[in-house]
């Protein structure tokens, strides 16, 4: 809308105005980790009666099916990079309960890089890129590690072939943190949860994934929406760790040290559910980018432990 043929665009052409102001706003920042991401939505079945340890209604009967929506991702890239790169995996499920939304915020592996949050910061900034060179630089990753020696356990993971998993459907899912479960009695148990993939784990080889990162560098993605897509949805098997809460102050270590597991020995794995990917996003920017998950997002029967970096 213009003052006449060849005028100047009238401020009142609110069509074009409100179009541009859609078009500058269209995108938002990417996340400072996990930029880049793969969502689908799915269902949580109970399949085991754990009414025992927790009173969360979700939990509460078996064959009992809750909405969900799980995004995976790696870690250090931006949006653009590759998915096929060596990496840690992003882990993180919605469960759309009765009693409200309950976030779970997890990785591909059951341990971390630290136990202390305050150094969070100083380690994402040795996975960044180098402010003066902006390249990625190893020497600025490893002059960290060897600062952190409770950072080993996560490294051996890393930089064996766990590292470089054939997609997102060949990894299990870990919380990693402990976690409260409480029963309509009060009593308090302590847990860890694994899901693990039902398709079996597969992992690349370096030179794999260094192959696979020139073909399809969207690897990862492009392999969870089309098997999607095909009707080959996948699953996860949901265990949990269960430890009576008197055990952890008498346990060979701090139950609550992200960078240690349990022994499966001393307290095995125990089955709650299955949860199936069933359905793609339609709108990837709504639905899978601007997503977002909090910790403290908890329900009924569920509850935060001390774990310092929870």
């Amino acid at each position: 809308m213009t003052a006449g043929p060849n005028g100047p665009i009238l401020l009142q052409d609110f069509n074009l105005i409100d179009k541009l102001s859609s078009f500058d706003r269209e995108r938002i920042p990417e996340r400072v980790v996990h930029a880049k991401g793969s969502g689908a939505h799915g269902v949580l079945e109970v399949t085991n009666d754990v009414t025992h340890l927790t009173k969360a209604a979700f939990l509460n009967t078996i064959g009992k099916r809750t909405p969900t929506f799980l995004r995976f991702s790696t870690v250090a890239g931006e949006r653009g990079a590759a998915d096929t790169v060596r990496d840690p995996r992003g882990f993180a499920i919605k469960f759309y309960t009765e009693e409200g939304n309950y976030d779970m915020v997890g990785n591909n592996t059951p341990v971390f890089f630290i136990n202390d949050p305050i150094k969070f910061p100083d380690f994402l900034h040795s996975q960044k890129r180098n402010p003066a060179t902006n390249l990625n630089d190893a020497n600025m990753v490893f002059d960290f590690w060897q600062h952190t020696p409770e950072a080993l356990h996560q490294i051996t993971i890393l930089f064996s072939d766990r590292g470089t998993p054939v997609g997102y459907r060949h990894i299990n899912g870990y919380s990693s943190h402990t976690f409260k479960w409480v029963n309509a009695a009060g009593e308090v148990s302590l847990v860890k949860y694994h899901f693990k993939t039902d398709q079996g784990i597969k992992n690349f080889t370096a030179d794999e994934q260094a192959q696979m990162g020139l073909k399809d560098k969207d690897h990862s993605t492009s392999d969870l929406y089309n098997e999607i897509a095909k009707g080959n949805f996948p699953s996860w098997t949901w265990f949990v760790q269960v430890m009576p809460e008197a055990d952890a102050a008498k346990y060979k270590y701090d139950v609550l040290d992200i960078t240690k597991t349990w022994s499966q020995a001393d307290y095995p794995l125990q089955k709650v559910g299955k949860l199936t990917l069933n359905r793609n996003p339609e709108n990837y920017h709504a639905e899978v980018e601007q997503v977002a998950f909090a910790p403290s997002h908890f329900v009924p029967g569920i509850e935060a432990t001390a774990d310092k970096m929870l």
